[in-house]
């Protein structure tokens, strides 16, 4: 496809529509490819200027809405990102043919005459000399009527574009001087034209477009003004339209938010106040109605005012009273559930004032509304009761809106918290324990298993029930002694023994106190794993987790049952069911007498490992070795869990154990060293040694060291490098470790590196991308807890060299841990180290930095600004401006002129002349001036703008290109 620079030379656009109509096509995706990548280049070629306005001035017959557009759109970026292109003096004519297509497109099509509006407010932020651009503006597309929509929308869109100004190429003070004459200057005439239009007819005052004006322009009039005006009653009368109604909510809305500090606005509250509470018959209406769209932005109207106005409601309950009861109704009489989301946040603040003492008189006036809310959302909370009668299909077939209703339900769950804290914990339950009390006196009678009539108006309590559970203080004894035999005696119905196990399972601190409900609840969880549901199943193994962490004293003694059920139910549980029991079991062995822990977890532990051994024998297929890989985990569970308190002078019994199934999990190792899931899986078995035994894992040093060793050298997986940097956190220099302890960790990590910079010899950084990750994350562990062996030691300049040659990446994962590296290095050159674990740092250490630093700064400042510019994703630039900024702070003498270098070597035409010298120029100054944080935003400034104007060049970078790593050890 021709270059697009040759567009402005063939007089044409062709090549434009060409390419559009490819990327709408069904054409083949390497033509779309070269299609998008023509219309990218196109887009930031100077030759753009001159062909989107002859697109736009072309005739409808001969060129598309579609790629009329694409050709608005382009020239906005132009005149955004590339105003250094134009001659200054060529600005007016720019601004005058911009108003020329304004007043052509005036009639439409809309979204190409916003396009233009938003060109024109742009050039209007960038065109300083331009002193009275609105009223140019208004007198030019004003004259005539019909263009008034026109000027409304480039009124609309100003304010916008200017606090935006962050990426217009604009410095601090500037972009501050023309927001004070654009804005601030204009605010009283703006207001005045919007006061003009909306009386000039009917229509004016029923223009969405004035509405959304008054919005954008409300921060700069301010809400005063405007509540103080007849635009009031505009944006009120605006909600009885339905071509008015949702740029009137988005304004009221907007308008909440500017008077939430309450002491400031009361007046103005004071006038709005009535407008609002005055809206509450529309509730009702639009309830009867059916209006879901209407009834969602009535109801976000009550509750954004309530969120804004809540310190008043909380000081003058009476006289809010009205607006806290509107809400409420909102919540009440949304029978689709669509709105009632929408108040959830009012009520948590609203709760966080009436709890606090001062408020106690807020507190009386809003427990009946509260308490109302209780029932409301218990209602919300049951199910469907589907037309068909199939209860196997709630939600028939709409599986998006059953995902929808659970997530919901947790959501209603943390209202419910809220109605807790202010009207109670026992007056909270006691309404749920009544509606389960009515449904019992109902139809208890009638019940039977698999048969329970009107089942949601139980399941719906028993989840409230379960919701509030741990805002329930462990010795209530009013409501949970009545309601907890009451439970395990409701008939067998799917959900709703799902909901009640999973209730029971909430309230095991509970239980943990009142030890006497203890046996009749587990034998009704055991039960539960003799169920045909899946989901019952699940529910019983998350529930007797629970119980065994919490009541873990009380079940010390029942060791050998929960054996025998721990090997009965195992097989038959789903793999993250079977983590869940084996973690209860485990803390249940933790708690034992240490005498105790060895043989228990030999008890429990070896027919794991012995059904380990019996899957690794037969494992042929992928799905078999998954299946492994998760058998593997209940061992790390229990290695996790198992943790006595045992007195340093004794051998662990848990760390005993781990020394005899070592030689299992490294058998298991050796035979399927090329399979990652099962290699991480042991991996995470070692880690967890190391983390939950901490110095009493010593004995397993050597033997452990010498595998990871070997394993990663052999086969380069990072999980070797996680139990790496695990023993390295952990036998740290510094503490209770012997120092030849730590010598040898220290030399086992030397081991390691050596191996990791082989590889990124042998194989460029792209083919590594997950083991640089986790190699990084280990040198900077090392570095924090071994600084002052790692900088000395011949490894650590090839170690920084490895990390510039990581920066030329586009992943987010390896690039963010190689920064962070590479900053704490840099820091270890001041006179503090970066981290309080060290509290001092040597001078000769800081000379080495310095001079490390100062060989490779040229190539560290390249890569980082050529990432910045053309590779690095967008979550990097922190991080990567975060390097530069100490780079400067440590050597800004250096640093500056090394930027120039990079600068200079930027493909040719990419960047202006005038504007590299005044980076360098306001970069200078600003490190005379120690400002270096100026410099930061400086840096990050030139680069996303960089970026956003050019595209890496497909022929290379040229002088930007990376050297390839090298190492010789």
């Amino acid at each position: 496809m021709a270059a697009a620079n040759g567009l402005a030379s063939g007089g044409g656009f062709g090549e434009v529509i060409a390419a559009l109509a490819t990327m709408s096509s069904s054409a083949p995706r390497t033509q779309k490819k070269d299609a998008h990548g023509y219309l990218e280049t196109f887009q930031k070629s100077t030759a753009a200027w001159e062909a989107t306005g002859t697109i736009l001035q072309a005739q409808e017959s001969t060129v598309t809405p579609e790629v009329k557009l694409f050709a608005a759109t382009t020239l906005k970026g132009k005149i955004t990102y590339d105003i250094d292109q134009v001659p200054r003096e060529q600005l007016s004519a720019l601004r005058d043919s911009l108003l020329s297509l304004i007043i052509r497109y005036r009639a439409g099509p809309r979204p190409i005459r916003t396009q233009l509006c938003v060109c024109l407010a742009n050039l209007t932020i960038q065109m300083v000399e331009w002193k009275k651009p609105l009223e140019m503006v208004v007198s030019t597309l004003g004259s005539d009527p019909a263009s008034s929509t026109c000027v409304l929308e480039y009124l609309r869109v100003l304010p916008e574009e200017v606090t935006e100004g962050r990426k217009i190429n604009l410095t601090d003070e500037q972009l501050e001087v023309r927001t004070k004459e654009l804005l601030d200057e204009n605010a009283t005439q703006v207001q005045n034209l919007f006061t003009e239009y909306c009386q000039s007819s009917v229509n004016a005052a029923r223009d969405p477009l004035l509405l959304d004006c008054i919005t954008s322009w409300l921060r700069e009039v301010g809400a005063a003004a405007i509540v103080r005006s007849p635009l009031l009653n505009v944006i009120i009368n605006g909600l009885s339209s339905d071509e008015t109604f949702d740029a009137a909510v988005e304004c009221l809305c907007s308008i909440f938010k500017e008077t939430k500090e309450v002491d400031e606005y009361l007046n103005v509250i004071q006038i709005l106040y009535p407008h609002i509470v005055g809206l509450r018959p529309k509730i009702q209406q639009t309830a009867a109605e059916g209006d879901a769209e209407t009834y969602k932005g009535l109801t976000r109207v009550f509750a954004e005012a309530g969120e804004a106005w809540v310190v008043l409601m909380a000081r003058m309950p009476k006289e809010f009273l009205g607006l806290v009861e509107a809400i409420l109704e909102c919540c009440a009489k949304d029978l689709d559930r669509e709105a009632v989301s929408l108040t959830f946040n009012f009520w948590y603040e609203l709760k966080l004032y009436t709890v606090i003492e001062k408020y106690m008189e807020a507190r009386m006036q809003f427990v009946p509304v509260y308490a109302s809310l209780v029932d409301v959302m218990m209602k919300h909370l049951e199910f469907p009761v589907p037309e068909t009668g199939n209860e196997l299909d709630l939600f028939e077939g709409d599986r998006d809106q059953e995902d929808k209703f659970r997530s919901f339900r947790h959501s209603m769950g943390d209202v419910l918290k809220d109605c807790c804290e202010v009207i109670g914990v026992t007056e909270c339950l006691g309404k749920t324990y009544s509606k389960i009390n009515e449904w019992v006196q109902a139809y208890a009678t009638q019940a039977a298993d698999n048969n329970l009539p009107h089942w949601q108006q139980l399941e719906a309590p028993l989840f409230s029930m379960r919701s509030v559970g741990k805002m329930v203080d462990k010795d209530e004894k009013i409501i949970l002694p009545m309601a907890m035999p009451l439970l395990i005696q409701i008939p067998y119905h799917e959900k709703v023994r799902f909901q009640s196990i999973m209730l029971l399972g909430r309230y095991t601190e509970w239980v943990a106190e009142h030890p006497e409900f203890l046996d009749d609840q587990l034998k009704y969880i055991i039960a539960a794993f003799d169920s045909d549901s899946p989901e019952v199943i699940r529910a019983a193994a998350l529930a007797l987790r629970f119980y065994c962490v919490d009541c873990s004293k009380l079940l010390a003694g029942h060791v050998s049952q929960l054996h025998q059920l721990y090997e009965k139910i195992l097989d038959r549980l789903p793999a993250s069911s079977q983590e869940e029991v084996t973690e209860g079991m485990a803390y249940v062995i933790s708690v034992l007498p240490p005498d105790q822990v060895y043989l228990t977890f030999k008890l429990f532990c070896d027919p794991v490992l012995k059904r380990l051994m019996e899957k690794a024998n037969a494992a042929q297929t992928e799905k078999d070795k998954l299946a492994l890989a998760d058998y593997l985990q209940l061992v790390s569970t229990f290695i996790e869990c198992i943790t006595p308190n045992v007195p340093s002078d004794q051998i662990h019994p848990a760390v005993k154990y781990c020394q005899e199934i070592f030689p299992i999990l490294s058998t298991i190792m050796d035979n399927f060293i090329s399979f990652s899931p099962i290699c991480e899986r042991v991996c995470r078995c070692w880690r967890k040694m190391i983390i939950s035994y901490r110095t009493a894992s010593a004995p397993l040093l050597p033997l452990l060291a010498e595998k990871l060793t070997t394993y990663f050298a052999s086969s380069h997986q990072g999980s070797f490098l996680w139990v790496t940097a695990a023993i390295i956190r952990e036998f740290s220099e510094g503490s209770d470790v012997e120092p030849e302890t730590t010598l040898a960790i220290y030399q086992f990590f030397e081991h390691q590196a050596t191996s990791m910079l082989r590889a990124m010899n042998d194989l460029p950084p792209k083919e590594l991308p997950d083991v640089i990750e986790d190699f990084f994350r280990l040198l900077t562990d090392t570095l924090l807890f071994y600084p002052y062996r790692l900088i000395p030691s011949p490894l650590f300049t090839p170690l920084f060299s490895a990390s510039l040659a990581v920066l030329t990446l586009e992943q987010t994962d390896p690039l963010i841990p190689a920064l962070h590296y590479i900053r704490d290095v840099i820091s270890y050159g001041k006179e503090h180290p970066p981290s309080s674990y060290h509290s001092t740092n040597p001078p000769e250490i800081q000379a080495t930095i310095l001079k490390l630093v100062r060989q490779q700064g040229p190539d560290l400042v390249q890569r980082i600004l050529t990432g910045m510019m053309f590779s690095f994703p967008k979550d990097c630039f922190p991080d990567a401006s975060g390097v530069l900024l100490t780079l400067v702070e440590l050597v800004a003498d250096e640093a500056v002129p090394w930027i120039a270098q990079t600068v200079a070597k930027l493909p040719p035409g990419t960047v202006s002349q005038t504007e590299a010298q005044r980076l360098l120029t306001v970069m200078t100054e600003q490190t005379r001036q120690a400002e270096f944080r100026k410099v930061r935003s400086l840096l990050q400034d030139f680069t996303n703008a960089y970026r956003r104007r050019n595209v890496a060049p497909r022929d290379g970078l040229g002088g930007l290109e990376p050297r390839r790593f090298r190492f010789a050890g």
